[in-house]
């Protein structure tokens, strides 16, 4: 990850990745506030030049961003603020058609700074779009269009971090993951079970499951640091009719099953 850097103050990162579809089913899944909430977070999109773009980051966090290009469906461009004495944050996106039925998604994060003080807050952007972007393949790969619904369940633990991570694996039996193999949740964790899609394993582990239960849909486990704590979350996407009822039934008992399992560390 490197953020690049021109002489005239101009940062920026960029993530592509390819997808199928054709441009215009592209651009339905991430020009779109249903398209895009289907795979990454619950989103309005007012689409056109000098709309807004409002994502929803969990209660009172919402980001909003004011469109300042419309061209779909190969590109959009938008521009957010994010604090009196924070740069403009600029974000373009742009599909483009290749052989074989598949699109190149690209998006691009940039703003003017005279100093490295917001590089962080650029790369932290740039290594959080991967993973997405998974989900991002996998619906438009077996859930285009489809009703969908999302949930996510956090805990939290102390360093280091891969203990964390193992022991959260272990609680849920889905330890020794193998990509294409079959899993799902012991006795004493919520139900889960699905197919093993995704495995990384290291300083970011990740594992990613194409579910059959509780609806159809992905589970995608990662974690992080965050101020001396271990964070793990578990977030699901459900797609079709049962998709609203299952994560409704589902996401308070996996909730609560985190909260005792891995609570949050204590308020000084």
């Amino acid at each position: 990850m490197s953020v690049k850097k021109d002489p005239s103050g101009k940062r920026s990162v960029q993530v592509e990745v390819e997808v199928p579809g054709t441009p215009e089913q592209v651009w339905e899944a991430i020009a779109t506030g249903p398209g895009v909430s289907a795979w990454f977070t619950p989103t309005k999109i007012d689409g056109r030049a000098g709309g807004t773009i409002t994502t929803n980051f969990g209660p009172g966090m919402d980001v909003s961003a004011a469109i300042t290009a419309w061209e779909p469906p190969h590109r959009m461009a938008a521009l957010s603020d994010h604090g009196p004495d924070a740069p403009g944050f600029a974000t373009e996106w742009t599909v483009e058609a290749r052989s074989g039925g598949t699109c190149i998604v690209r998006v691009v994060h940039s703003l003017f700074a005279s100093t490295d003080d917001w590089d962080n807050q650029l790369e932290g952007t740039e290594s959080g779009w991967p993973s997405f972007f998974l989900i991002l393949r996998l619906y438009l790969s077996k859930f285009r269009g489809q009703p969908s619904a999302a949930f996510h369940a956090t805990g939290f633990a102390p360093e280091p971090e891969s203990q964390a991570w193992n022991t959260l694996l272990e609680k849920l039996g889905l330890e020794n993951p193998k990509t294409g193999e079959q899993r799902k949740t012991r006795a004493g964790a919520p139900l889960l079970s699905g197919t093993v899609e995704k495995v990384r394993e290291g300083e970011k582990p990740i594992q990613m499951l194409i579910l059959d239960r509780p609806a159809p849909g992905a589970a995608f486990l990662n974690s992080c640091v965050m101020g001396g704590q271990v964070m793990l979350m578990i977030s699901f996407y459900l797609y079709g009719n049962s998709a609203s009822s299952a994560a409704a039934e589902n996401e308070p008992v996996w909730s609560a099953w985190m909260k005792e399992n891995f609570p949050p560390p204590q308020k000084p």
